[in-house]
Parts: C-alpha cells; structure tokens; sequence
C-alpha cells in the first residue's frame, strides 16, 4: 500500500440529517470516528514512506504497521460506502429496477434477500454485513465482514455496506436493540446510490450446471 511520495486522503463531507430512526447525534459520533480513520490512513502512509525512504522496509515495524494500514485504510473506505448508502426520506426498493431484478435473479426474490440481509446483520459479534457482487458473474451475495481488512471477497463489488459495529447505533440503541438500528438503516438506504454501484460484465469464470 505504501509508496514515494503518496497523495494524502481528505475527509468526505456527507449531508445526512434527518434519517428515519438515526439520529443527527449519533451521525457525528460516527462522522468523528471516520475521521479518524482517514487521519490514521494518511499517518501511516507517511510513516511508510519515510522508511522506504530509509532503507527501513524488512523491519518488523514495518512490517507491523503495514498490517495496522490494513485496518485503517478499509475503516476509511467502508465507512464510505455506508455513509454514501445512506438519505433522508428514502424510499422503498423498486422490484423492477435493475437492482431489484438483480437481487431477485441471484436469490429467487427480493423477501429472500432481504430475510438474508437481516440474518446476516443479527449475527453475533461485531462487524459490518455488504452485499457484493461478482463482477465476472453478476452475481449478488451477502458476507459478514468482522474486523475491516478480514472476509472480502477478493474482487467483488461493495453494493450495500451495513455497519453493524456498536459506535454505529450506541447513541440511539442499546446493544440488545441492534435489531431496530437495523430497520432503521434499512429504512434510510439510497437504493439509487447502491442500484449505481452495480457493474455489468460478461461472465469470465466457468459456471458449473
């Protein structure tokens, strides 16, 4: 990841007062703590290149901080996608939109998924739920994601990015009501933000009958 001279990332500014069941408090503890995470992304990137610069790569510092830059760098870019998933006055997701038949088509119907989703979301533990797509199939699919650099597929597409740690929801639920901040994200997604995400490619991977 690291490399001479690399460019510093800048905070992304994101309009989301007035969601349906997140509160405006709760977005800046959460805003806060994105922030963190391109302050630490750019910190470590400069950090790195310093010792590349010095000759200082084999050593286990390193070595150490370019695992940390892991972590860091993919709290940056899911939080992202999740604040960029996210309006105020969102409307309910067309079953004939090209997202809608999407879903439909790799999970038999929209309920599928959607029941999928929320079982995803609900498992225990921390960590962020995304529905991907396989860019050389099409193909949609759901993954639990624990810590930020662990469980993506490689090469898939982020589409709908849930973040399901406790710094999400703790101003407006307590832990044992992470299922209302669910519903709650689930009635404040874009689904014209995430319907563009989906890309369109041939498939270039043998599929089994």
């Amino acid at each position: 990841m690291a490399m001479l001279d690399q460019k510093a990332y800048k905070v992304r500014e994101f309009s989301l007062s007035g969601l349906s069941g997140i509160s405006d408090q709760q977005l800046e503890v959460h805003f806060g703590l994105y922030r963190g995470y391109v302050n630490n992304t750019n910190t470590l990137n400069e950090h790195l290149n310093q010792m590349l610069k010095e000759g200082k790569s084999g050593t286990p510092e390193y070595a150490e901080m370019t695992r940390r830059l892991g972590f860091e760098y993919n709290g940056m870019i899911l939080h992202e996608y999740y604040f960029g998933n996210l309006k105020a006055n969102a409307g309910r997701l067309d079953s004939n939109s090209r997202l809608g038949q999407a879903i439909a088509q790799s999970f038999g119907s929209m309920d599928n998924w959607m029941n999928d989703f929320r079982t995803v979301g609900m498992m225990r533990g921390v960590g962020w739920t995304v529905l991907y797509q396989d860019p050389s199939t099409g193909w949609l699919s759901n993954h639990w994601i624990t810590l930020h650099q662990d469980g993506h597929p490689a090469g898939f597409k982020p589409l709908l990015v849930m973040d399901m740690w406790e710094h999400a929801f703790m101003v407006d639920y307590k832990p044992a009501e992470r299922s209302k901040y669910l519903e709650a994200f689930l009635n404040s997604v874009d689904w014209s933000e995430v319907e563009q995400r989906l890309v369109q490619e041939k498939a270039v991977r043998p599929i089994a009958a």
